[in-house]
C-alpha cells in the first residue's frame, strides 16, 4: 500500500528502535507537558497530607467522634469515584486537556467550601465536591502523560503524578505546621482553604498545553496530531512512526495524508465496558486483571493508613505534643518525596518489574518490623527507646520503599497497558479500584486498630503486601521500551490456547488480539 514511498527504501523500522537504553536527549517539550498535566495530582496529595494534621483540630473544634473523623478522612476517596467514573467519557468527549482544567475548577470550589465550613455537615459537602475533582485528576493526568510521551522516557514522565502526590502530601504537612499556631477555629480552616491556590495555577497553566496526539487522531485531526508528535518525539522519524501506529489503532488508512479526516468510529466510550468485561480477548482480560490488581494492592498494603494516621502512629510509638507529631509527619513527607524522585529518574533505566518487586519486598519487611515494634511498645510497661526508634525508622523505610516502586509504577503501568480505544475508561476503572480500596482502609483504620491493636493492623498489611508481591511476579510482564500500541503483545499468554502443543495461541486469535489492542474491535 505504501510502495513507492521514499521511506520504504530504508530498512524497515519500528518504535522499538527508539529504545530508552540509547538514552536520547530528554525531550523538554514532552517534559513540560507531563509536568503541567501531572500537577493535578498535587490536589490529592495536599488533601491527604493536610487532613492528617487538620483532623486533630477539627475533632477539638467541632466536637466530633473518632468514627466521624475516620469517615471524614476516608470518604473523599469514595466521593472521587464520581469524578473517576465520569472522567473517562468526559476526556473522550472534550479532550484530555480540558478535562484537566475541569478537574482543577471542581477542586477549587471544594477547597473553598471546606475552608469556610461552619459545621461537620458542611465540611462533608465540601469534601464531596473536592472528591469529584480529585477523581477527575487522578484518572486524566497519567493517561494524558502516557499519550504525549515518547517511548524512551514514558516511565520517567508518567511517574510524575506520583511525584506531585508526594509533593502535595509534603505541602499538606508543612501547611499543618504553619497554621497550627493560629486559633483553633481559624487554623484548620486555613489548612483546608489554601488548597484552592494550586488548583487555580493548574487550570491556567494547562491551557498552554497541547491536546493529546492520540485524542486528536481519534477525532480525525491528523494535521494537529503530527504537530504535537513532532514536538514530543525524540526525532521526526519517530513522530511519523508514532503517527502511523496511532492511525492504525484508530482505523485510519496508513496512506491517508489529509490533515482532517472523517473517523467512522470516533471514540466516545460506547461499547468499551463490553470489550473490557463481557467479551475481552485473552490480552485484554490479562490487562484488566493486571491494572485493577496493581491499583488494589497499592492501597490495600496500607499506604494511606500510614500517611493519614501518621500522627496517631507516632503517638502510639511514644512521641508526645502536637508540634512534635506534626514535625514527625513532615519527615514522612520529606522521605516520600525524596524517594519518589529516585524512582522517577530510574524507571526507564531498570524497568518496571525489578523496581516494583524490590519495592514491595521492602514494604513487606518494613510493615512486619513496624508491627513487631508497635506490639512490643503496646505490651511494655516501660518506655523502650529502641522500640520507639525502630517504629519511626520502619515508618520511614516503608514510605521510602513504597515510593521507589509501588507508588509511581501503579500509575505508569496502568496508564500504558490499555489499548487506545479502551484506555480512558480502563484507566478510570483502575482509579475507581484505587480510591475504593483507599477509602475502605482510611475509614476503618481507627476501628481496626481498636479491634486487633495497631500492631495487628500492620501485620495484616504486611500479609497483604506479601500476596501483592506474588501477584506482581506472576501477572505483570515488563513493558519498558514498548510503545502504547505494542502492549497487547505482552499480555494474554497465560490464557492463550496451545497450538500443536507448543504453547502458541491460534494465529487467528493472535491477530484478533493484536487488532483489539489497536482498534478495539474483534
Amino acid at each position: 500500500m505504501n510502495e513507492g514511498k521514499v521511506v520504504e527504501a530504508k530498512p524497515q523500522k519500528n518504535l522499538q528502535d527508539f529504545d530508552p537504553k540509547k538514552k536520547p536527549k530528554r525531550n523538554k517539550y514532552a517534559f513540560a507537558c507531563a509536568m503541567l498535566a501531572s500537577m493535578t495530582s498535587i490536589l490529592l496529595g495536599y488533601d491527604i497530607g493536610v487532613m492528617s494534621g487538620a483532623a486533630i483540630y477539627i475533632k477539638r473544634d467541632l466536637k466530633v467522634s473518632d468514627t466521624q473523623i475516620e469517615v471524614m478522612m476516608g470518604i473523599i476517596n469514595i466521593y472521587s469515584l464520581v469524578g473517576s467514573c465520569l472522567a473517562g467519557r468526559t476526556s473522550d468527549w472534550i479532550g484530555r486537556r480540558y478535562t484537566i482544567v475541569f478537574a482543577g475548577a471542581i477542586f477549587f470550589v471544594g477547597a473553598l467550601l471546606m475552608g469556610f465550613s461552619p459545621n461537620y455537615a458542611f465540611l462533608m459537602f465540601g469534601r464531596f465536591i473536592a472528591g469529584i475533582g480529585i477523581g477527575y485528576a487522578l484518572m486524566i493526568a497519567p493517561v494524558y502523560t502516557a499519550e504525549v510521551s515518547p517511548a524512551s522516557s514514558r516511565g520517567f514522565l508518567t511517574s510524575f503524578p506520583e511525584v506531585f502526590i508526594n509533593s502535595g502530601i509534603l505541602l499538606g504537612y508543612v501547611s499543618n505546621y504553619a497554621f497550627s499556631k493560629l486559633s483553633l477555629q481559624i487554623g484548620w480552616r486555613m489548612m483546608l482553604g489554601v488548597g484552592a491556590i494550586p488548583s487555580v495555577i493548574l487550570a491556567v497553566g494547562v491551557l498552554a498545553m497541547p491536546e493529546s496526539p492520540r485524542w486528536l487522531v481519534m477525532r480525525g485531526r491528523l494535521g494537529d496530531a503530527i504537530k504535537v508528535l513532532n514536538k514530543t518525539s525524540d526525532s521526526k522519524e519517530e513522530a511519523q512512526l508514532r503517527l502511523a501506529e496511532i492511525k492504525q489503532a484508530a482505523g485510519i488508512p496508513e496512506d491517508c495524508t489529509d490533515e482532517v479526516v472523517e473517523v467512522k468510529n470516533k471514540n466516545t466510550g460506547e461499547g468499551v465496558w463490553k470489550e473490557l468485561f463481557i467479551y475481552p480477548t485473552p490480552a485484554v482480560r490479562h490487562i484488566v486483571i493486571a491494572a485493577l490488581g496493581i491499583h488494589f494492592f497499592q492501597q490495600a498494603s496500607g499506604i494511606d493508613a500510614v500517611v493519614l494516621y501518621s500522627p496517631k502512629i507516632f503517638q502510639k510509638a511514644g512521641i508526645k505534643g502536637d508540634t512534635n507529631l506534626l514535625l514527625a509527619t513532615i519527615a514522612v513527607g520529606f522521605v516520600k518525596t525524596v524517594f519518589i524522585l529516585v524512582a522517577t529518574f530510574n524507571l526507564d533505566k531498570f524497568g518496571r518489574r525489578p523496581m516494583l518487586l524490590t519495592s514491595v519486598g521492602g514494604m513487606v519487611v518494613s510493615l512486619l518490623t513496624l508491627a513487631v515494634s508497635l506490639t512490643i511498645i503496646d505490651h511494655s510497661e516501660t518506655k523502650l527507646i529502641w522500640a520507639i526508634g525502630l517504629s519511626i525508622a520502619t515508618v520511614l523505610s516503608y514510605v521510602a520503599t513504597f515510593s521507589i516502586g509501588a507508588g509511581p509504577i501503579t500509575w505508569v503501568y496502568s496508564s500504558e497497558i490499555f489499548p487506545l480505544r479502551l484506555r480512558a475508561q480502563g484507566a478510570a476503572m483502575g482509579v475507581v479500584v484505587n480510591r475504593v480500596t483507599s477509602g475502605v482502609i482510611s475509614m476503618t483504620f481507627l476501628s481496626l486498630e481498636k479491634a486487633i491493636t495497631i500492631g495487628g493492623a500492620f501485620f495484616l498489611f504486611g500479609g497483604i503486601a506479601t500476596i501483592a508481591w506474588i501477584f506482581f511476579y506472576i501477572m505483570l510482564p515488563e513493558t519498558q521500551g514498548k510503545t502504547l500500541e505494542e502492549m497487547g503483545e505482552s499480555f494474554g499468554k497465560i490464557w492463550a490456547k496451545p497450538k500443536n502443543g507448543k504453547g502458541v495461541e491460534n494465529d487467528n486469535e493472535r491477530v484478533s488480539q493484536v487488532q483489539l489492542g489497536t482498534n478495539g474491535s474483534t
